[in-house]
């Protein structure tokens, strides 16, 4: 018969527990991943966004134009953030992804109301992300409807008798049948090469403490950006080899359009996988072992996939989530190749999304530099 000694397992307690206290990444990251999860999931991730930005183009000055942009503002759906006057306008907000909506009400909209003759109010959707625009589309007319119903009393309540007085126009640009594998191939582009190469990096100087090779390392006659530059340059092609496998999945499986410059992808793409090595390669420099490097890639994953408009719509996010993620390298690199890829988008028309990441990646570096172990006991 085995006894068991109450206070063996005592012992083998308190052991666990100094080990626990000594380790305080690990006990951070036991303690942070199910709260960050509980606020994202909580408070964060809305799959009915509101507020969307707007752009409206407005020809006529009737007072059921005005009662329309009411309404729709009043909805809460829309947000008139630009008045625009010209088509080209719309077009390059639309592209640059500044708006969701366009809303154009036509020239002489009110004159052709009262005559019976049902006007056009055309409603341009960002439809990149299906997700974000399809309730504020489904609502749209019927805010209308009943917005200028209120209007048509009296000798023109005949106008409101029969069918809808005006005839809402939706055009879904860029994905018109709101086909998912648009939004979310391009996305898993990003996601995973964010996964992997960050991970797979941030085990790069943590491997050599544990298998006893740094000091090989550190007698070399190396400078620290020069191990940096040797540690994540495969990692770079693994990357790349990675992208040419999903871009061909994406054109060969899913059918998803390739309306851009596939040059500029490419380059965009080089940027974003140099980022996300470097980072990896931070995080090696900060952790002391393979354990804590691959906790820390878990930590910061999750908020990339939460955060920057992947698996929710980003517009629908509060403020200070929306805020978060824009930190993350994802987002900005979400809406560059969907932007290429879907709407055809140019150099000029993805350059404020470009930007962030070329400053992440000098950022991320030159904390790598400083945080390189020069020596085995450096912290």
């Amino acid at each position: 018969m085995i006894r068991v000694s109450f206070a063996r397992i005592g012992a083998v307690l308190v052991k666990e527990l100094i080990q626990m206290r000594r380790d305080r990444l690990t006990f951070a990251m036991m303690l942070g991943v199910p709260l960050l999860q509980l606020f994202l999931f909580g408070f964060a991730i809305n799959t009915d966004p509101k507020n969307l930005p707007t752009a409206l183009a407005v020809a006529d000055h009737s007072h059921f134009a005005r009662t329309l942009t009411t309404a729709l503002q009043n909805s809460g759906y829309f947000r008139i953030t630009h008045i625009v006057n010209s088509r080209a306008e719309v077009e390059r907000l639309i592209v640059e992804g500044r708006v969701a909506f366009a809303v154009t009400i036509p020239d002489g909209f009110g004159r052709t109301l009262l005559r019976g003759q049902r006007p056009q109010l055309l409603i341009e959707a960002d439809a990149t992300d299906p997700a974000a625009a399809s309730n504020a589309v489904a609502a749209a007319t019927r805010i209308g409807e009943i917005a200028l119903g209120r209007d048509l009393i009296g000798p023109l309540a005949v106008l409101n008798a029969g069918p809808p007085s005006f005839e809402t126009v939706v055009h879904r640009r860029y994905n018109p049948e709101g086909i998912t594998q648009y939004n979310i191939v391009p996305g898993l582009l990003g996601v995973i090469l964010t996964l992997t190469l960050v991970m797979m990096t941030a085990v790069a100087l943590t491997r050599e403490l544990e298998r006893g090779t740094m000091e090989n390392l550190l007698a070399m006659p190396v400078k620290p950006v020069e191990v940096m530059l040797g540690k994540i340059t495969p990692y770079i092609g693994v990357g790349f080899v990675q992208v040419l496998i999903i871009l061909g999945m994406a054109w060969l499986v899913f059918d998803v359009p390739m309306t851009g410059s596939l040059g500029l992808l490419l380059a965009v793409i080089l940027l974003f996988i140099a980022a996300l090595t470097m980072l990896g390669y931070t995080f090696s420099t900060i952790a002391r072992s393979q354990m804590q490097a691959m906790q820390m890639s878990v930590f910061f994953f999750l908020p990339s996939i939460m955060l920057s408009g992947f698996m929710f719509p980003f517009r629908g996010m509060p403020g200070w989530a929306q805020a978060l993620g824009e930190i993350i390298p994802l987002t900005y690199f979400l809406r560059v190749v969907r932007g290429i890829m879907l709407k055809g988008a140019g150099w000029s028309d993805i350059a404020q999304d470009v930007w962030p990441l070329g400053l992440f990646l000098v950022l991320i570096a030159l904390v790598a530099l400083r945080r390189y172990r020069t020596t085995l006991d450096a912290a």
